[in-house]
């Protein structure tokens, strides 16, 4: 049998689904705060190890669909998603099976498409006179990537592609079980210049994996690494107090929430692209001055939209040209100005969009430090100081007026208030 193409199975790790910037590690028994993580929002990796920046797109003339196993998905090292970003003809479904998914049935009775699978039937990569123009690649442990394969009429019934690796793999913050076993994206680099008949020419896009492993590395034996729960045990006993904060910048502070057009990860017929920023409200802390934008998407709605932003479609539909809104929202906001915001998913968004704030407070963060208590939703918050939130106006306004109200208590000296009763859920 030849080598199977598999990540070794995963510690157990926390992940999160949904594509929000900040990352909450697992709650403590003590009843410390939390502590948030800035993460990016294309590798979804925390940005101190980010690996965007050395992604290198080759194009391939063989269509790849990948397909991952969901327990995957949520491990924070695997290369999947890192191939598909490296391969502009490529997709990425996160799945058990193809049956049920119209995409991926529509995939699998293409009259050209061969499965990356090794088996005693598998014909060799190098082999093959004639390659598939589609290649479907399962990514998971070995055991998950084989039920996927085995327990699906469409997959099983595909022929298989096998091939023999050259060398060990370079996955070095993994033991793999044997040398011949490699990581996803180091097998669809190797298959894809067999099937092609182009040798090195996919080697670039291993300068992600080979990013990723280096900061993987020297992450791991940094300083930061070795005491981030000495931060936290200090976090403990030393709170901050965030009215300096607010109070020493009064004349600047500008809260703001923004809302995304963002598909969910393993949605079916999901147009390419990140979330985008579709919603933008503001509010001058000092002066109540007022911004509101609803931007025009670049790509399809994602049919959840209305519903989470508590907006209509005909809302929606009398969205502003991007750059228009962009040019008020410059106007808007003067260069001395601090934003303030509920996590960091806002900031990420007007990053995209070549807006990135020089100073940015994230009050959620400080509400973590000031008590022991996790502080619940920004809308929890604010009814905990008694504030009624405006009705029938949309989630973005809600979230917005919640947001002034906690920095205002925080520069007044009661960011307590904002946080739950101690023994509180």
């Amino acid at each position: 049998m030849l080598p199977p193409h598999h990540e070794a199975p995963p510690p157990t790790t926390l992940g999160a689904l949904a594509p929000s910037a900040p990352r909450r590690h697992k709650p403590r028994m003590d009843g410390s705060s939390p502590e948030f993580r800035d993460v990016c929002l294309r590798c979804r990796r925390p940005r101190r190890v980010c690996w965007c920046d050395a992604v290198t797109a080759v194009p391939s003339r063989t269509r790849v669909v990948f397909i991952q196993h969901p327990r995957e998905f949520r491990v924070p090292v695997s290369t999947c998603r890192m191939a598909h970003l490296s391969l502009p003809n490529s997709e990425l479904h996160v799945a058990l099976s193809a049956k049920g998914s119209s995409a991926l049935e529509a995939v699998c009775r293409r009259p050209d498409v061969a499965v990356l699978f090794p088996a005693d039937d598998a014909a060799d990569a190098d082999a093959l006179v004639t390659p598939p123009s589609t290649l479907i690649v399962v990514d998971g442990t070995w055991s998950n990537a084989r039920k996927v394969v085995m327990n699906c009429p469409l997959l099983s019934a595909l022929p298989r592609v096998a091939f023999l690796p050259e060398a060990p793999s370079r996955y070095r913050i993994r033991a793999e079980p044997d040398d011949d076993f490699v990581s996803t994206i180091e097998a669809t680099a190797i298959v894809l210049e067999k099937l092609e008949r182009a040798p090195g020419r996919f080697r670039p896009i291993l300068s992600a994996f080979d990013a990723m492993v280096e900061r993987q590395l020297a992450y791991a034996t940094s300083s930061d690494r070795r005491t981030r729960h000495a931060r936290a045990k200090a976090r403990n006993t030393r709170r901050i107090d965030p009215t300096t904060d607010f109070t020493s910048r009064r004349g600047s502070l500008v809260a703001v929430f923004g809302e995304a057009n963002a598909w969910p990860l393993d949605a079916e017929n999901a147009p390419p692209g990140e979330p985008e920023l579709i919603q933008l409200v503001a509010e001058r802390l000092e002066t109540g001055e007022r911004f509101e934008a609803v931007l025009r998407a670049t790509r399809p709605l994602a049919p959840s939209v209305p519903l989470h932003l508590d907006v209509s479609l005909e809302h929606l539909a009398g969205s502003e040209a991007r750059d228009a809104a962009m040019a008020r929202w410059r106007s808007f906001v003067r260069p001395t100005d601090v934003l303030v915001g509920w996590g960091r998913y806002c900031r990420d968004l007007l990053e995209r969009e070549g807006h990135a704030p020089p100073d940015f407070i994230d009050v959620r963060a400080r509400l973590c430090q000031v008590g022991a208590g996790r502080p619940g939703s920004v809308e929890a918050c604010a009814a905990r100081l008694g504030v009624s939130l405006p009705e029938g106006k949309g989630r973005a306004l809600r979230r917005l007026a919640s947001v002034v109200a906690v920095a205002k208590a925080a520069g007044e000296g009661r960011a307590r208030a904002c946080l739950p009763a101690r023994g509180a859920p």
